[in-house]
């Protein structure tokens, strides 16, 4: 095998969407059945997904016991395998640009669900669960909000649920909050404008879709270690859902109404040197990549995307302009937490763990696996149990600390992957460590109410 290039960081090419040939299904194949040869030859990926068995599978069980042995049909087995979540380029594949292979094995996969969805082969029931403004709508509605979590909670309702929209019985689901982020936030809130050389000195928040429809708590809790910190901040006016859902769809026209809708107001808040901060890593990865790559020749794109950071990358940035708070009052005691996946592939360290290894009387077990849940991915019946089994190594690993002993709290900063995480070990019979959010865990180890 050719190994020019290999020891090289991962550069990513801009996604041609807009070209006629991005949509030639031959000629995508033809690059699926490219790459598919090249990832048989290494099988490095092997233990990442379920995307990556289904292919070596294929091959083995194939006449030839190669690529050119499967059936091109099967290719889509391997394509509705793939959650996008980014680990096989950026973590394991040595053959990624600069290589001469240059091979994108999630680009790839984006494009087939790009043909896919616009042949109009992606079911109603996907495309609505990945409309989380739609059903995002019904938060902070009393009477619709009891009946909607009823629903979530009721075997007999979630078994119609099941049937009609093809959400598996037995997945975690969120409930909606009885009042929104946005709504209960405070708009804006002064402070001292203090730029740290490496940071701004004030913060614009993104909201999210589920941390405004179905966590506010999580955001409230940013929101005061911001101001304990003296940071002010200000909630972006007004915002869209940052089109990773549909992105995972390949649903790439309602993802650039997305970035129509959200980046002229983002662009405002750089153009007045804010930090944006999005507290769901996979809305800080879609305004850090996937949109800039859909986009490279868009000012404001890349302006949205030199100003967009993760919580605890911002913060730990203040910290080494000795601009953050260090005094902690309150230890957390043993902490198991996972690195999730979009967070690892925004190649900023492990900013979450170095916050909370900062707190006196806290022990930090960190788990830097997937675990499983990706989007939709962990709750639809066709993909649920496979989920809980590529999670099942990261329920295990963090079932125990490094002595044996159990965690007094799991945590991760994808909610949803928490929330995963949490089934996980009930399912599992794990154990009953309390979850909380890494921002939860830093409020409270702050000694804020």
């Amino acid at each position: 095998m050719a190994t020019e290039g290999n020891l090289q960081a991962p550069t990513r090419h801009p996604l041609d969407w807009k070209s006629p040939e991005f949509y030639d299904e031959a000629s995508c194949f033809k690059e699926l059945e490219r790459i598919f040869d090249i990832c048989h030859g290494c099988r490095r990926c092997v233990s990442l997904c379920a995307a990556f068995p289904t292919l070596f599978d294929l091959v083995d069980e194939g006449p030839t016991g190669e690529v050119d042995g499967v059936d091109k049909k099967d290719y889509w087995k391997v394509v509705n395998q793939c959650y996008m979540c980014d680990l096989c380029y950026m973590t394991k594949c040595p053959y990624t640009p600069p290589h001469p292979w240059n091979l994108d094995f999630p680009h790839t996969m984006l494009r087939a669900k790009a043909i896919k969805f616009k042949k109009g082969e992606v079911h109603a029931a996907e495309r609505f669960l990945a409309s989380t403004d739609v059903h995002g709508q019904f938060a902070g509605i009393p009477i619709v909000v009891q009946v909607a979590n009823a629903v979530t909670h009721t075997k007999a309702a979630r078994s119609v649920l099941e049937s009609v929209a093809g959400v598996d019985r037995d997945a975690w689901l969120p409930d909606l909050a009885t009042q929104r982020f946005r709504w209960a936030a405070p708009k804006a809130k002064a402070g001292r404008v203090v730029d740290g050389e490496k940071t701004p000195g004030k913060v614009a928040i993104f909201s999210t879709c589920y941390i405004n429809y179905n966590e506010p708590g999580i955001g409230l809790d940013l929101l005061k270690i911001l101001d304990h910190n003296e940071v002010p901040y200000v909630i972006v006016e007004k915002e869209r859902c940052c089109g990773m859902p549909k992105l995972e769809l390949g649903d790439l026209e309602s993802v650039d109404a997305a970035k129509r809708a959200n980046i002229p107001v983002l662009a405002r808040y750089a153009r007045e040197g804010y930090a944006i901060l999005a507290a769901v890593p996979s809305c800080a990865l879609m305004f850090k990549q996937e949109i800039p790559l859909m986009y490279p020749e868009d000012a404001e794109v890349q302006l949205v995307k030199q100003h967009m950071w993760d919580p605890f990358e911002y913060l730990m940035a203040r910290k080494r302009d000795g601009l953050l708070k260090t005094e902690f009052p309150r230890p957390l005691g043993k902490v198991s937490y996972q690195i999730p996946c979009h967070g690892r592939v925004q190649n900023i360290g492990r900013k979450t763990e170095e916050m909370l290894k900062m707190i006196p009387g806290t022990d930090i077990h960190t788990v830097e696996r997937c675990s499983g849940h990706a989007g939709t991915y962990g709750v639809k019946k066709a993909t649920h149990q496979t989920a809980m089994k590529i999670g099942k190594p990261v329920f295990k690993a963090m079932a125990q600390m490094k002595d044996g002993s159990p965690p007094d709290y799991i945590s991760s900063d994808c909610p949803l992957g928490g929330h995963h995480i949490a089934q996980g070990f009930e399912v599992n019979q794990l154990g009953t460590p309390e979850l909380k959010h890494p921002l939860t865990l830093v409020r409270q180890a702050y000694g804020l109410d």
